[in-house]
């Protein structure tokens, strides 16, 4: 069969089964709303008070699900796993302890592999919060708190597979993860401690200091230094700007290309000026525990590539540019 061939010819039809399929599940979703009453507020009681893990559990779509909200909840501040139902019952049962809490999802509120579950947890008198399209079920009966999730309809024109059920499921566990994440004061930092390896981990644990060029690496002369040493001086230590420093080694400005350029329209001569005439004065500069994020955020506001870092005396302790930010995967 050709490309073209393999291509449905319907374009109309296709799209509006798509709008369907969408308006649908956006139904679903927002008739979550009226829903949202004192037992939500019992089922984040129960994560909050948990001393234990939240263990997360579904059986086929609703469990894709349940991995998902586990994964959810673990990092947002709530230790929560995983526990494939089928397999509880061939040993992975004693993975829920005596101070855990279960989280169940079922459309039906009747799957066989989570209805077993519920003499263990009763025996370890471990509280079990439903997820259902029906909660009168037996799950629905069982659970320390019910979660109406269901649906009139499925996106599925069979009404068959799971699909606006799913998203009601997937949105209720999402506004429960960050109920509870709001409820524990839960910060970007402690968000970037349990994803050091992402990019947001990077942006919201680099510091300044961290990137920082110091020393000899630094660009840095006096007020009454001629320009044209000045740009040999930022020539030769490659960060797109030289920072004039007074005795003390105060930031008095910095110098930079854009200086450079307005410099020559103002046919300067390059031998008689010095950098305190062509400077820019005051300039914009960063502290050594700034995260690099902020530095990211101030070169992106006012439209510049290096920062000067200077210490609480204003004295400069370092610099770093774009560049920098760059390699350490902060932009």
């Amino acid at each position: 069969m050709s490309p073209s061939a393999a291509v449905p010819a319907d374009h109309a039809g296709l799209l509006a089964t798509a709008r369907r399929a969408l308006g649908i599940e956006a139904r679903a979703v927002e008739a979550l709303l009226a829903r949202l009453d004192g037992r939500f507020v019992a089922a984040c009681g129960v994560c909050l008070e948990c001393p234990g893990r939240v263990v997360v559990t579904g059986m086929g779509k609703s469990g894709h699900i349940a991995r998902k909200v586990a994964a959810t909840l673990a990092s947002t501040g709530t230790p929560a796993f995983f526990l494939h139902p089928a397999e509880a019952g061939h040993g992975d049962l004693g993975m829920i302890t005596r101070g855990d809490a279960v989280l169940a999802l079922s459309n039906s509120g009747e799957t066989p592999e989570l209805v077993l579950l519920l003499p263990h947890l009763k025996r370890l008198a471990v509280p079990l919060i439903v997820m259902a399209g029906k909660t009168d079920s037996t799950l629905g009966r069982a659970a320390t708190v019910a979660l109406d999730v269901s649906v009139p309809e499925e996106a599925c024109p069979l009404n068959l597979a799971p699909t606006a059920s799913t998203t009601a499921t997937l949105a209720m566990g999402d506004a429960l993860a960050v109920a509870i994440l709001e409820a524990r004061g839960f910060t970007k930092q402690d968000f970037a401690r349990s994803h050091p390896g992402g990019a947001l981990g990077r942006q919201l644990l680099l510091h300044v200091e961290q990137l920082m060029r110091t020393g000899d690496a630094l660009p840095r002369v006096g007020a009454k230094t001629r320009l044209g040493e000045g740009l040999l001086e930022m020539s030769r230590k490659g960060l797109g700007m030289t920072v004039i420093v007074d005795d003390t080694n105060r930031i008095l400005g910095v110098f930079t290309d854009g200086d450079l350029r307005r410099a020559l329209d103002r046919h300067i001569d390059i031998h008689s000026a010095t950098m305190g005439e062509v400077m820019t004065s005051p300039c914009r500069s960063i502290a050594p525990q700034d995260l690099a994020a902020g530095a990211v955020h101030l070169m992106e506001v006012y439209r510049i590539t290096a920062l000067p870092v200077a210490d609480d005396q204003g004295r400069l302790i370092g610099a770093l540019n774009v560049h920098d930010l760059l390699r350490a995967g902060v932009m």
